[in-house]
């Protein structure tokens, strides 16, 4: 491939990862918000998927150092295999996260009672803890928006070929990314001891 043919591959990409970058932040933050309850569909909550849909989390920060790790030993088939398969698994969180949210309440931190209102008992007892989960959360939910450009315009820059644009450009979308998979099974261990409630 040439470089006016790795330009090429990148420009035909550039248009869809702006827009896939656009609409899946304001597609899950709809459908976080719709229950199927309120359109009638009488569903159980999906209250299995939250430790299958952190442990896929776990798997992706795994996926994300052994593809590092491969490539830094020179192994870029392996490279390409793992990050593959944590772009995979990232997919397969969101689907499985929206479908829960589908199905469930969101969980309260801190709510002993259940009742989706943090009384001030509550918030004592949750402390500075609360906060702590707070920012975890907010972090991960703002960088799991931002790494969505920068996963997609890696890979693509690795499909065309532009190893040294996508070997820049990496070393800002891995950190985040593994910044996103790790928090995502830690605020999994915060929130889980509420989701009984």
């Amino acid at each position: 491939m040439n470089k006016s043919e790795q330009q090429n591959l990148e420009q035909r990409f550039k248009f869809s990862i702006i827009l896939v970058s656009i609409l899946i932040p304001v597609v899950v933050a709809i459908l976080f918000t719709v229950k199927l309850k309120d359109f009638g569909i009488d569903v159980e909550p999906l209250s299995f998927l939250p430790p299958i849909y952190a442990s896929i989390n776990g798997i992706t920060a795994l996926l994300l150092i052994l593809g590092v790790k491969a490539i830094k030993n020179g192994n870029q088939k392996v490279h390409e295999q793992l990050m593959t398969s944590a772009i995979v698994c990232s997919i397969a969180f969101l689907v499985m996260y929206v479908a829960y949210h589908m199905t469930a309440d969101s969980t309260v931190y801190g709510d002993i009672d259940g009742n989706k209102i943090l009384d001030e008992t509550e918030k004592i007892n949750a402390g500075f803890m609360r906060l702590v989960y707070l920012f975890i959360l907010l972090s991960h939910i703002a960088l799991s928006i931002v790494i969505i450009p920068l996963v997609l315009i890696t890979y693509v820059r690795a499909l065309a070929l532009r190893f040294d644009k996508h070997k820049k450009i990496a070393k800002i979308t891995f950190p985040l990314w593994l910044y996103v998979a790790i928090t995502g099974v830690v605020v999994y261990l915060m929130i889980s001891p509420y989701y009984a409630n």
